[in-house]
């Protein structure tokens, strides 16, 4: 059996409690919230990236989490929820999670859009029970020096992704092991 001190199970009840916080928003927010922040959230993207608006005008489909929560002290993790927009208007309600377990402190937020550039990928998504961002090995994460030089003729993949709008204190942030569910 482990043998915790008050230090380490005080910290380890901050960190689930926090945690159980991270699912709260859609249960009070609603589908029509969600709709309001994704499209919100995309425009702003789009204002401050071209290369990410290059990419949704020839996209499939967006799929936009506007508000992914992530906390942790040893153990972490993420959540939030997002619309997948095709053609514009919402086409489904997915949530985005995450859990860890090592080094970390903090708690931060961000946001984050996958663009799907093909029909086969959006497909596939779609008809995943689970969607592991970060074991796809077809996602092109586009950090803000690739961004420049993004555009529709330098598009070699089926998939990216942009994170944006990062606020709060945690060292990095990745998509690395987000999974992606349909929200029921």
């Amino acid at each position: 059996m482990i043998s915790l001190n008050k230090f380490t199970r005080g910290m380890l009840v901050l960190a689930v409690a926090a945690l159980s916080l991270l699912s709260v928003g859609p249960a009070f927010a609603g589908t029509h919230q969600l709709d309001q922040d994704s499209a919100a959230a995309l425009k702003a993207l789009y204002s401050t990236t071209p290369a990410a608006k290059a990419l949704g005008d020839k996209a499939t489909a967006v799929l936009v989490f506007p508000n992914i929560t992530r906390a942790g002290f040893i153990i972490g993790g993420s959540g939030g929820d997002g619309v997948l927009y095709k053609h514009g208007k919402p086409a489904g309600y997915y949530n985005s999670g995450s859990l860890s377990v090592g080094f970390q402190a903090g708690i931060q937020s961000f946001g984050y859009a996958v663009f799907f550039m093909s029909d086969a990928e959006l497909n596939k998504f779609m008809k995943s029970s689970g969607w592991d961002i970060g074991a796809a090995p077809t996602v092109v994460l586009v950090d803000s020096g690739m961004a420049k030089d993004l555009n529709t003729t330098t598009l070699k993949s089926d998939i990216y992704a942009f994170i944006f709008d990062q606020k709060g204190l945690m060292a990095g942030v990745a998509l690395q092991g987000q999974k992606i569910s349909k929200m029921k």
